[in-house]
């Protein structure tokens, strides 16, 4: 496997030797000096160009980052919308072990989004085309003390979206209660431990995607209980995790609400608890919900 070092030499010769390359930046994870390095940080790279054109139409030029295991073209696919003009992206896995998600970007482009994104190192600027960039940090990642209406609309969210939760596991429709837990309920428990990390830290942290350093600042019992809601397909181990879920909103909800001085909504929480438990105990011929 090729050395950062190594890497970084290839990058930068790559652009020095190339007059349509004006610039290289660097963001992502290696960026991040929160981020711990390890053996599968991508390269996130950007050569700032003259035009984007040439680079996409030489199918070819790519071969000078090393051999390619595999890759992906994401500004074609037909799903999601590109600008190919001004934006054009490779993802590059190497046989060596490397990646590489490379992007050439105009100049103008540059110009006006760089300073977007605080998590930006420059590497390369041949013409000082680009503005002055702040020393690389997470802040557009730190997380935002919530407002009482945010804070009200997740736990509404929360309670309201396993009532489908509950409806789902009385029907045995795994993929569904799976896609509502995960992509719907989860991100709002996560949302409010998150806000206690805020409080704990005066809001001056990032918990990454998905919240995963979360863990640097909750309690060792917390991130257990938390790590216990995640479940395979089974119905009875799916309503286990949805009751930590709940003890652990719960728990968490209350604190934040005290510290923040907002009202939680007892009320609220206690029928949805109901529900939940109602439909749990639900037999499978039963002619009404309650």
């Amino acid at each position: 496997m090729r050395t950062e070092k190594e890497m970084y030499d290839l990058i930068l010769s790559i652009a020095q030797n190339d007059k349509k390359i004006r610039a290289v930046y660097l963001n992502g994870s290696r960026t991040n000096p929160n981020v711990p390095k390890d053996i599968f940080q991508d390269y996130d790279v950007v050569y700032i160009v003259t035009e984007t054109l040439p680079f996409i139409e030489d199918k070819n030029w790519i071969k000078c980052f090393g051999e390619i295991l595999y890759m992906q073209y994401p500004d074609e696919h037909p799903d999601y919308p590109s600008d190919k003009e001004n934006f054009y992206g490779w993802l590059m896995q190497f046989t060596d072990g490397n990646r590489i998600d490379l992007h050439v970007e105009t100049i103008g482009h540059a110009q006006e989004n760089i300073m977007n994104d605080r998590l930006c190192k420059v590497l390369l600027d041949k013409d000082n085309c680009l503005p002055e960039i702040l020393p690389s940090s997470d802040k557009n990642y730190w997380i935002h003390k919530p407002t009482f209406e945010q804070y009200q609309c997740t736990c509404s969210e929360f309670w309201w979206c396993l009532n489908s939760v509950a409806k789902g596991l009385w029907r045995e429709e795994i993929p569904y209660v799976q896609d509502m837990l995960n992509f719907v309920v989860r991100k709002q428990l996560e949302k409010m431990l998150s806000w206690k990390v805020g409080i704990m830290t005066d809001f001056s942290v990032s918990v990454g995607k998905s919240a995963k350093y979360m863990y640097k600042w909750v309690s060792a019992q917390e991130w257990e209980k938390y790590l216990q809601t995640y479940c395979g397909a089974d119905v009875e181990a799916i309503w286990q995790s949805v009751e930590i879920m709940c003890s652990l909103f719960v728990e968490t909800a209350t604190w934040v609400a005290a510290e923040l001085n907002y009202e939680y909504n007892n009320t609220e929480a206690n029928n949805g608890m109901y529900f939940l438990q109602s439909v749990k105990d639900l037999p499978k011929d039963a002619n009404e919900v309650l």
